[in-house]
């Protein structure tokens, strides 16, 4: 019982260290190690996605075999794209930016984007609801939404 007991006291440890240093990064990068811790790597077994959560485009000649700076390349260029998107929502633009559940390619109309665009910055329950696959909440995305909030939303 003590030995569990220590190793869920050094892996409490080694999290907040993880977390002390995205806290330090800035924003972009921040958002851009939240991605990678969550996304993880993505192979051929992905389609169509790959590198840390690229979703190939028609038209697009890449394939699995690309190495991590060029997955790093793509999910820089996607989260800056997504970022843009939502420019309009200033300083939550980074926030949702990597939010491909709101929709790719378009502007969604959710009830997040809708909070935020009338000045309601009120929007953790909203946020985190964006945790399901398939209908079912997963742990994993809740605790990935809670760690954008916290990482994240500019009070």
């Amino acid at each position: 019982m003590t030995l569990f007991l220590g190793l869920v006291c050094i892996c409490a440890m080694l999290r907040a260290e993880q977390l002390d240093g995205i806290r330090r990064l800035a924003p972009f990068e921040r958002a851009v190690a939240i991605i990678k811790r969550f996304e993880g790597w993505h192979s051929a077994r992905h389609y169509p996605y790959i590198g840390f959560g690229h979703r190939l485009r028609e038209g697009e000649k890449l394939t699995a075999d690309i190495t991590e700076a060029q997955a790093d390349s793509l999910l820089r260029a996607d989260l800056a794209g997504m970022c843009a998107l939502f420019r309009h929502l200033g300083k939550d633009s980074l926030l949702v930016g990597p939010y491909r559940l709101l929709g790719h390619g378009r502007m969604p109309k959710s009830t997040l984007i809708r909070k935020l665009e009338s000045g309601d910055r009120n929007i953790y329950r909203e946020f985190t609801a964006y945790r399901c696959y398939n209908g079912k909440p997963v742990a994993s995305i809740q605790r990935r939404r809670e760690m954008e909030f916290e990482m994240l939303f500019v009070p």
